[in-house]
């Protein structure tokens, strides 16, 4: 698995956000929340949604625990923030290099995916981490969190070693 390695402008986004951790995984009620109220937001850019992971200051991959709080958006990107549904937070996405994967199949096996992002590719590649927000964005091939072929990017914000 090779990613792209791009480098992008800053993003607004447009959605729901929780202060979380692994051990009290609320994804599933916070996407609920969102895709109720999602088409409230007017100004999308496309039809994609976001599922950022921010990581507090400091972070280190290796430290990571299922405690370790951080935030998790649901959200989209959208042209401006000059109209923000009641309820819902706004985040720009900060530009800069990252490296783009394709994930491919049900979200069970995610975490294979993730192992091998953190675990083989980034300590082998000329690459480290950058204290960035690290997202997935699920687009046209994205069929549901069960479906064996369902495609997301995983976004992972990285600076030169």
């Amino acid at each position: 698995m090779k990613p792209e390695i791009l480098e992008i402008e800053p993003r607004k986004i447009i959605g729901k956000c929780v202060t979380t951790t692994l051990s009290f995984d609320d994804t599933a009620a916070l996407w609920q929340d969102f895709m109720s109220r999602h088409k409230e937001i007017k100004n999308c850019v496309d039809s994609g949604f976001y599922s950022m992971q921010v990581y507090p200051s400091g972070f280190k991959v290796e430290e990571f625990t299922r405690e370790t709080e951080f935030e998790r958006w649901a959200a989209v990107e959208v042209t401006d923030f000059d109209t923000v549904p009641e309820g819902m937070q706004t985040k720009t996405i900060a530009g800069g290099l990252y490296a783009v994967f394709t994930h491919v199949g049900p979200v069970k096996e995610f975490v294979e995916t993730s192992n091998y992002i953190y675990g083989t590719w980034l300590p082998q590649s000329g690459y480290k981490l950058d204290k960035r927000a690290h997202f997935e964005r699920l687009g046209e091939k994205y069929y549901g969190p069960e479906h064996p072929e369902s495609e997301e990017e995983i976004w992972l914000p990285i600076q030169l070693k």
